[in-house]
């Protein structure tokens, strides 16, 4: 450090120290005090906002759907890392507030927070077309409120930051109350209803960015978790107008030649290529480990270092019934045999369909939503999917049969069962409430496997804890690796804890119950 310290010591004097030498700002580039002055910047810094995006989602499934009865994971007992332990033990729910997986989810949801306040501080007093400024509001309203519902779902309730922080004073503010922070969704939701365009289809086809549709979705879940039916409805009632439907087929719905479509709500966007880092790699997280995956993806990749995770439950297997073309559009089998470090020699890629492992060969479940034509190694083009129209549809079915309106439920139910079963021979005709309230949450699990969905189903329909220490029963007797203390799953567990970090940064920050005080 003493040596860089005399280095530029010298070259300053050698150079007589002119300002320019010291000028820090490259000349392409827009300094603060002239940024945020033009549409253009505005626009700018609202992609800037949803790059975080990206980040959060290639978290979210670790606490998503490894926490619920959808998925698992390959135990890998050559390596004992905090990078594999930590993830396990989200699944296994013997986590604590130093886990980096849930940390990260809470800390990309704070920076795009962050971004979307700078937006809204700062747009004021700028002179904008009315479209333009209420589309950009739009859209970081939308940000701002969908990272919070999924902050307050995880994690209860967390700072309230509604404005740009410009002073050390100002980031560090107490955790507001759960229902402060719905507040603040539910004024930030409707605001971006009001501003947002709906969406315009061009071939079929949409922009990756927020619209009416994906306020109005967002708002009627939150409704949802409120349990305030009849405002769901209302809101779900009106997506059909905007232009949204399902897809014919629903494998077509997560092919990349599909991407954005009529079915697409939102999802966060990805793009395969060797600029930028925009690119996803969800099916080589979810495959076997490998030193080869050219057999399953056509790209030679090793992925041992990254794969394993997300594996499909058999619970979650078992739970398509005969027919149901979503079994098969979503799952795989990776067969094949372990060498002796552990890692996967893949032999054949089968269908989950009556799949019986071959003589001398394992079976693997993988997610096959994921699954495209792609270039290049460990790059995807795969979007992820936040809303799609079957969500909505099956949250309109829930609300209607909550309100007892069961016949009525079972138009929207049915609709999404005619296009998994390819007719009307499955649809559901009981209209017993009880009955349709267990039918509607198995019909969600099915439809929305493997999109993070499972987990907040469960705790919003109170099943969580049942489900899941049940899914622990079963799956300590599948396999020997399992503590004692996994799947201890109580109340306090529906939430995730704050993150340590953060709490020794403010000491305003309290700790949700069940974890180190």
């Amino acid at each position: 450090m003493n040596k860089i310290f005399i280095i530029a010591v010298l070259a300053c004097t050698v150079i007589s120290c002119k300002k320019d030498f010291i000028e820090l700002n490259p000349e392409d580039e827009i300094g603060i005090d002239n940024f945020y002055k033009t549409e253009a910047h505005f626009r700018m810094a609202l992609t800037a906002a949803y790059v975080p995006l990206r980040d959060l989602m290639d978290n979210d499934y670790y606490i998503n759907e490894m926490r619920s009865d959808n998925t698992h994971y390959e135990f890998y007992s050559s390596n004992r890392g905090t990078a594999y332990t930590m993830r396990e033990a989200i699944a296994d729910f013997t986590d604590d507030p130093s886990n980096n997986y849930s940390n990260a989810v809470y800390f990309h949801c704070f920076k795009t927070i962050s971004r979307a306040n700078m937006i809204l501080d700062r747009i004021d007093g700028i002179t904008l077309a009315d479209a333009a400024r209420n589309d950009i509001i739009g859209q970081a309203k939308f940000l701002r409120a969908w990272n919070f519902f999924k902050l307050v779902r995880y994690f209860g309730g967390v700072p309230l930051f509604l404005h740009e922080v410009t002073e050390a004073e100002q980031a560090f503010l107490p955790r507001s109350s759960v229902d402060e922070v719905y507040a603040q969704i539910i004024d930030d939701a409707k605001d971006a209803i009001a501003k947002l365009a709906k969406p315009v289809f061009a071939s079929g086809k949409q922009g990756g960015q927020a619209t009416k549709g994906a306020a109005t979705m967002l708002l009627a879940e939150v409704y949802m978790e409120q349990k305030k039916y009849a405002d769901a409805e209302a809101l779900l009632n009106t997506l059909a107008g905007m232009g949204y439907d399902l897809l014919a087929k629903y494998s077509d719905v997560f092919s990349t030649a599909n991407k954005n479509s009529k079915e697409s709500i939102f999802e966060i966007q990805y793009l395969e290529g060797l600029l930028g880092g925009q690119q996803s790699n969800f099916i080589y997280v979810f495959l076997p480990r490998s030193s080869n995956t050219t057999l399953i993806t056509g790209v030679k990749t090793d992925n041992g270092g990254i794969g394993g995770w997300n594996t499909p439950t058999q619970d979650m297997i078992n739970a398509y019934e005969a027919g149901d073309t979503r079994k098969d559009a979503s799952i795989a089998v990776a067969e094949g045999t372990y060498n002796s470090s552990n890692m996967f020699i893949f032999s054949a890629n089968k269908s989950i369909i009556n799949y019986t492992p071959a003589a001398g060969k394992v079976g693997v479940p993988y997610i096959k939503k994921y699954l495209n034509p792609h270039t290049n190694s460990n790059n995807t083009n795969d979007n992820w999917p936040i809303y799609r129209y079957a969500d909505a549809l099956l949250l309109l079915a829930e609300a209607l049969n909550l309100q007892g309106r069961s016949a009525e439920a079972l138009v929207p139910l049915n609709k999404v069962r005619v296009r998994a079963f390819g007719n009307a021979s499955n649809n559901i005709t009981t209209t017993d409430a009880t009955a349709l309230t267990d039918i509607i949450a198995h019909e969600r699990r099915v439809e929305l496997a493997f999109e993070n969905h499972r987990w907040h189903d469960l705790v919003r329909t109170g099943k969580a804890i049942d489900v899941m220490n049940a899914q622990g029963a079963k799956l300590k007797q599948q396999y020997s690796y399992l503590p004692a203390n996994s799947y201890q799953v109580d109340k306090n567990r529906l939430l995730y804890p704050i993150p340590q970090s953060e709490r020794e940064l403010n000491v305003d920050l309290t700790q949700n119950d069940g974890y180190p005080q």
